[in-house]
């Protein structure tokens, strides 16, 4: 190597998805010009490096080798490189290049980190799924303190945080090293305690089929739809469906960390809870399952291991709903864009709720509503039959008068921590004898797990066949009719079963009326 020639590689790594693929960032000291150049693909976030870390080491009281001409590549080359998570990487890299720094002092660890103009460490996004990876190299990770409770979810990591540049060169140096980040201790979760901003079941006054309809889709993982008029508790019933859910293990809550990591919108202090994610009617397709440059992950995306609730899911764009429809059953999302392909994972629980017409006020008579047969068939018809087989219950919510006159003397006993429980013991019931919820049965353990005898499967096709229903809405009465069993403690599917899973069709059923209207 040339005396005028000094090379320095540290290691670093970019974003992709919720992946972190490794980046080695090579820093060439050279005589000629006084130049500063970034190649590797960077995008115009990782260009303004070349200011940040020059104002940054000039800052902290380096030295900047203002008389040379400073090469930084990011390998790999065919990596696109965004924001500016690359600044300590290459601020270290010039000082080991200029020799304020020894070449081992990198060797074995991994820089993450944004740098302002006085050298301070700022936080970035997607750190969990950068030190998942680095941990797993056996490396050690040097990140910014604002991102240390967040790293201090994994276990086993060897990961130290800095606020300011020269206290990553002094821990580089030796004399005074950072202290390793503390892994967090998994708080206690309570049965009794209800998510933040959560009610409980029993707020809800009557409603006894839309209730129990609750338990079965907290129970086996199914979709559901509430179909009513306004005002009879269609919103209040999907938003405490949240409470009954069981709150997450740790790998489950690791993959849902690491993509709120990625969007920014990390939560480390509550990273157990499930999410309830309620976007509005006039979102974008890129909003829903996620967009941009680079791809960042949509409402699917951020629902996972959660809910996703679709109030007034009429009033969506069809385009829209019809983007739900793959997802819904592969439980991932792949966004394609000219130059990379990302999925995010998206298996989410789906709740929706329904006015049966535009007018909101209709039972099945042309007498209560304000609207004609053909507007309400224009209304309904902009959720497609697709995406509407997908959804295992459809429940009517109605107007219950009689419950109303019923005043309330006391203050009602909580209920969800005790279905919580049932919810709880038909899911572990479900892993044990299949390895997944119902809802994820595949349709080739259809027949060792929802076998039925020849009387209850003549009765099913029958009804299939009267409501003029599809194959996947077979399986799918199939799976709720398998975890009906379950709640009930029955070892095989009754008919009882198949006629309440049945009873969950009522859009079907309006659908059908209101063609002979």
């Amino acid at each position: 190597m040339s005396a005028e020639l000094a090379i320095a590689r540290v290691y670093t790594r970019a974003l992709q998805g919720i992946d972190a693929p490794l980046v080695t960032v090579e820093v060439c000291l050279a005589g000629g010009l006084p130049a500063f150049a970034i190649v590797g693909l960077p995008q115009t976030g990782v260009k303004e490096a070349r200011d940040r870390v020059r104002s940054a080491l000039m800052a902290s009281g380096y030295d900047f080798p203002r008389a040379k001409k400073i090469t930084v590549n990011l390998a790999p080359a065919d990596l696109p490189k965004y924001g500016a998570r690359y600044d300590l990487a290459i601020a270290v890299g010039i000082l080991i290049a200029d020799g304020q720094l020894p070449e081992s002092a990198a060797a074995s660890r991994e820089f993450y980190g944004e740098l302002n103009l006085t050298g301070e460490l700022c936080g970035v996004n997607g750190i969990l799924p950068a030190v998942l990876a680095c941990r797993n190299e056996g490396r050690e990770a040097v990140i910014p303190q604002q991102n240390q409770v967040e790293a201090g979810l994994l276990k086993q990591q060897q990961c130290v945080a800095g606020i300011h540049l020269r206290d990553v060169v002094e821990h580089l140096q030796g004399p005074q090293r950072l202290p390793n980040i503390a892994t967090q201790n998994n708080p206690q979760t309570d049965d009794n305690q209800l998510p933040t901003g959560v009610g409980d079941i029993s707020d809800v006054i009557g409603q006894d089929q839309a209730k129990r309809a609750l338990l079965l889709a907290a129970a086996g993982g199914h979709h559901v739809l509430f179909v009513g008029p306004p005002g009879t508790g269609k919103t209040m019933l999907a938003q405490r469906l949240l409470g009954l859910l069981p709150a997450l293990d740790e790998e489950e809550a690791l993959e849902v960390a690491a993509i709120r990591s990625i969007s920014g919108t990390a939560e480390p202090h509550h990273w157990l809870q499930r999410r309830l994610r309620s976007p509005h009617h006039s979102c974008s397709a890129a909003a829903l399952v996620g967009g941009g440059n680079p791809p960042q992950p949509g409402e699917i995306s951020l629902a996972h291991r959660g809910l996703l609730f679709l109030d007034e899911m009429a009033e969506f764009t069809r385009s829209v709903l019809d983007c739900l429809r793959e997802p819904l059953e592969s439980g991932e999302v792949t966004i394609s864009r000219a130059a990379h392909q990302l999925t995010f994972p998206a298996r989410f629980q789906m709740v929706c709720a329904l006015n049966p017409s535009p007018c909101g006020n209709f039972d099945g008579t042309l007498a209560s509503i304000r609207a004609s047969p053909e507007q309400v068939n224009k209304y309904l018809g902009r959720i497609s039959g697709p995406l509407l087989d997908r959804i295992d219950m459809q429940v009517e919510v109605l107007r219950q008068p009689d419950a109303l006159r019923q005043q309330r003397e006391t203050i009602p006993e909580p209920e969800t921590p005790k279905w919580r429980q049932q919810v709880t013991e038909a899911r572990s019931l479900q892993i044990k004898r299949q390895g997944c919820l119902n809802t994820d049965l595949q349709a080739n353990q259809l027949s060792t797990y929802c076998r039925l005898s020849a009387e209850h499967h003549k009765f099913l096709v029958t009804a299939i066949e009267r409501f003029n229903l599809s194959h996947r809405a077979y399986h799918r009465l199939l799976r709720l009719a398998r975890t009906i069993a379950d709640i009930e403690g029955t070892e095989s599917i009754q008919r009882g079963h198949l006629a309440e899973a049945l009873g969950y069709r009522a859009l079907d059923r309006l659908l059908s009326h209101l063609k002979s209207l």
